[in-house]
């Protein structure tokens, strides 16, 4: 395993980020307003591809309640994952409910159902939230673990994000700027690594609160949360900090029109570009077959992410496509 060099780590970490109260990114990309927004919902022929309801196995209780000593991974659908490793359960970006909305009527509707709900779930001893996008941060979900959890249950999120927190009562929360770090345990360690997106949940706080990466890393082990973003070279970064990464979850879906999306989402050819950045041994793909949320039909990115592996002449098996609800165990 890489040593970090925490001298680097320090010196990124103290380069500013915002600009008159609002974040940026490190790498100056094209932003899109709402008239772009309209250009592209108003366009002639316009139309959202058909949503699908995808198989969906649940999963096995007693696998989850008593994991094997391996790495296990359990996909609950978009960017909703359980990871378990060494007696820690950790949920990224857990979005449960039936719409990506901020109301019950109306919003991106979810096709398949979420492989677990809080009450089904183990013990859950660690949240990342990447950034407060409705389909990454769900205040429903949010209120459920810490109803069942109380303060045992710890929230790592991005800058900007602790008060919102706050507000709901919950205030064992982690909040970091990019570059930091922080130690959860003597076995434990998180970093927030930059991605290349945008924050909002309102008219009113576009980019007011940080958007983010994870890597966790569990006695020697490491795992990288992409949240969303789009590509840049601060992938390469990572690599050089991180790798090898052993588990990296990946975001495929989400893309099209490019003109629109490449800023802040990447495409199938773009999460192999980031698996083979940040040297990860093994990557799995999210974002994708929950929602749909942009213009390419739903089973579109895994057949692009196969075409992709060909195209680089990477082993299938490096960069996975798990099924919803399905547990999966990593050497």
């Amino acid at each position: 395993m890489t040593a970090i060099d925490r001298d680097r780590l320090a010196a990124l970490a103290a380069c500013p980020h915002i600009h008159k109260g609002r974040y940026r990114n490190i790498e100056r990309v094209k932003t899109h307003g709402f008239g772009d927004f309209l250009k592209w919902q108003l366009a002639p022929g316009k139309r959202f591809p058909p949503g699908k309801r995808y198989p969906l196995i649940k999963p096995d209780s007693a696998t989850l309640n008593q994991p094997t000593d391996a790495p296990q991974l359990t996909w609950l659908g978009h960017a909703s994952f359980l990871f378990q490793f060494r007696g820690i359960n950790v949920l990224t970006d857990p979005v449960l409910s039936e719409r990506a909305s901020p109301f019950r009527f109306v919003g991106p509707k979810r096709y398949t159902p979420p492989a677990l709900t809080v009450s089904q779930m183990p013990d859950i001893h660690l949240v990342l939230i990447s950034h407060n996008h409705y389909d990454h941060l769900d205040e429903e979900v949010v209120r459920q673990l810490h109803k069942r959890f109380g303060d045992a249950l710890r929230f790592c999120v991005p800058m900007g994000l602790k008060s919102w927190f706050a507000k709901r009562g919950i205030h064992n929360v982690v909040e970091l700027g990019w570059w930091q770090a922080e130690k959860l345990s003597d076995t434990e360690e998180v970093f927030c690594l930059p991605t290349q997106h945008f924050s909002g949940r309102g008219a009113h706080d576009g980019n007011k609160s940080l958007w983010c990466s994870w890597l966790l890393e569990i006695d020697g082990y490491r795992l990288y949360f992409a949240g969303d973003t789009g590509y840049g070279n601060i992938f390469g970064q990572f690599g050089e900090l991180f790798a090898p990464i052993d588990l990296a979850l990946l975001p495929i879906g989400a893309y099209n029109p490019r003109w629109f999306m490449s800023p802040v989402h990447v495409d199938p050819e773009e999460a192999v570009r980031i698996h083979q950045d940040i040297g990860a041994r093994q990557s799995v793909a999210m974002h994708w077959g929950t929602f749909v949320l942009t213009d390419e039909a739903m089973d579109e990115p895994p057949r692009r992410l196969r075409q992709a592996l060909n195209d680089w002449a990477l082993d299938q098996d490096c960069f996975i496509v798990m099924q919803h609800g399905e547990t999966r165990t990593f050497d």
